[in-house]
């Protein structure tokens, strides 16, 4: 899905964001594969039109997550906010690659009325909420000394609004409102639902493209980019929330995993430095390798400029290669597999016949960032299981191809890891991890000085996740913990 850029306002106590897969009963087909593929495509002339900034905070927040990293399934993850008052529950897309949070207003007469993915679509009215109102153009959110290319002021009524168009004239406009924003915190263990705080986002009261389609529809997207106008930027301004998130998406089986406003702790996570003054995550890739063999790729293809670089996206399902290193990697990967795996072509994609376990024919994929870190990929973190046929499995290369441009890594790799958005320290971390596994949390004052640690499990009689803190008492009062218990 999609989302775009703006500026600050308020904010809300901080939270903690537990995940749940969510699998409706699609088939396993070519057309949700090119879905996936399409829906990615239309945010990327966004990416490469916007290809950095810094925080502060205090406190832990936690939303309940659904979805799947499987483009063939759902190929999105999303949550749940609850805006207003009375607050009313929406449905959002989480998406680094954008800034700002939007739902859909009941004013919107050519938006979605159902969704496929089995949920019920909800509408922001305004005149329902008693705490709502618009943001004006006499708002120093609209000053000019904020405002970007896609905020504007309507000349009827007064209203701040926005616009984001892309490339095949798919895209979203509407209004900013303020309202509040709802959440449950914790105090050690006891907890305390629906405290809140006022946050500005989008109204989308325009809608164009795939965004129109039933098929996957969603209330709207969470961004959670570097820009003003992020809820991470809102609640860490107001030293509400540390400027820094985690997510560990577990792309398996029952699903699950961890989503935070907050650091987590893992020994083995390793940091790249963020591209400095860039509106997404950006990174310095520097090579691919394959089982520790790196791959003849000139490394400029990947450094950054005004159309071009590396950027880590939840909003996308799938990963997109430049041409120069997509084609010496699926050469490689064929080359490598032809003697254990049959490589076909299906469907313009290079697929392999498969007969025994991935990791017995795939080799380890490496891509190699600044700093040293490094990203490993599983079998699974490159292929995508679409089928059976001939009596075998049918995997294919879940990497697309993009002429030139920006290379982005979606869902698909992003999975089964933890991954750190340190935006105070303008770093991004990660470690391979079981993300159905319990995670320590970790709230750093404004000074980067530690507070405390949290310990997230996951029950084994049930699917709720809890977040206990170690704490000293007298430590107690000085930060919240949000949790939000999963059914």
């Amino acid at each position: 899905m999609l989302s775009a850029a703006a500026s600050p306002s308020s904010a809300t106590p901080p939270a903690v964001l537990p995940l749940h897969r969510y699998s409706p009963p699609l088939p396993r087909t070519h057309l949700d594969l090119d879905s996936s593929l399409a829906r990615d495509r239309l945010r990327h002339p966004r990416l490469l039109q916007d290809v950095g900034r810094t925080g502060t905070g205090a406190g832990v927040v936690d939303f309940s997550v659904q979805g799947s990293a499987d483009p063939l399934l759902v190929g999105l993850y999303f949550t749940k906010v609850k805006l207003g008052s009375p607050p009313k529950e929406f449905n959002v897309q989480i998406d680094t690659g954008s800034d700002i949070l939007w739902v859909t207003c009941s004013s919107c007469t050519d938006c979605p009325q159902s969704s496929g993915l089995g949920m019920q679509l909800n509408f922001f009215d305004s005149a329902s909420s008693s705490s709502a109102y618009a943001v004006s153009c006499t708002d120093p959110l609209c000053a000019s000394e904020i405002r970007t290319a896609a905020t504007e002021c309507s000349t009827e009524g007064n209203q701040c609004s926005y616009s984001f168009h892309y490339g095949d004239g798919s895209g979203t406009s509407g209004y900013y409102m303020s309202d509040m924003f709802y959440f449950d915190i914790a105090f050690g263990e006891s907890l305390i639902t629906n405290p809140s705080a006022p946050v500005v986002f989008g109204c989308s009261t325009y809608q164009t493209g795939d965004l129109m389609k039933s098929d996957k529809a969603i209330d709207g997207i969470f961004g959670f980019g570097q820009g003003d106008l992020s809820v991470i930027s809102q609640l860490s301004a107001r030293g509400l929330t540390p400027k820094v998130f985690s997510h560990c998406l577990k792309g398996d089986g029952s699903g699950g995993g961890i989503m935070v406003l907050g650091e987590i702790l893992e020994p083995n996570i390793v940091y790249s430095p963020l591209v400095p003054s860039q509106s997404h995550y950006n990174l310095n890739l520097q090579s691919i390798s394959i089982n520790g063999q790196q791959l003849p790729i000139d490394p400029s293809i990947f450094s950054t400029s005004t159309n071009q670089g590396t950027i880590i996206d939840s909003g996308t399902t799938l990963t997109y290669l430049v041409q120069d290193a997509f084609d010496p990697f699926v050469d490689a990967i064929t080359s490598m597999v032809s003697q254990s795996a049959s490589p076909i072509i299906s469907r313009g994609k290079q697929c392999f016949l498969v007969s025994k376990s991935l990791p017995e024919i795939f080799p380890t994929v490496s891509f190699n960032f600044d700093g040293g870190a490094i990203l490993s990929l599983k079998p699974e973190e490159y292929l995508i299981h679409v089928g059976y046929t001939q009596g075998s499995a049918l995997w294919c290369i879940g990497f697309e191809k993009v002429q030139e441009g920006v290379t982005i890594l979606g869902d698909l790799v992003l999975k089964d890891k933890i991954f750190v958005y340190d935006i105070a320290r303008q770093r991004i971390g990660w470690a391979p991890y079981d993300c159905s596994m319990a995670v320590n949390v970790s709230v750093t004052s404004s000074k980067d000085e530690f507070i405390n640690a949290g310990r997230l499990r996951v029950s084994s009689s049930s699917r709720d996740m809890v977040l206990r803190l170690l704490l000293p008492v007298g430590l107690m009062a000085f930060f919240l913990v949000g949790i939000q218990l999963a059914l």
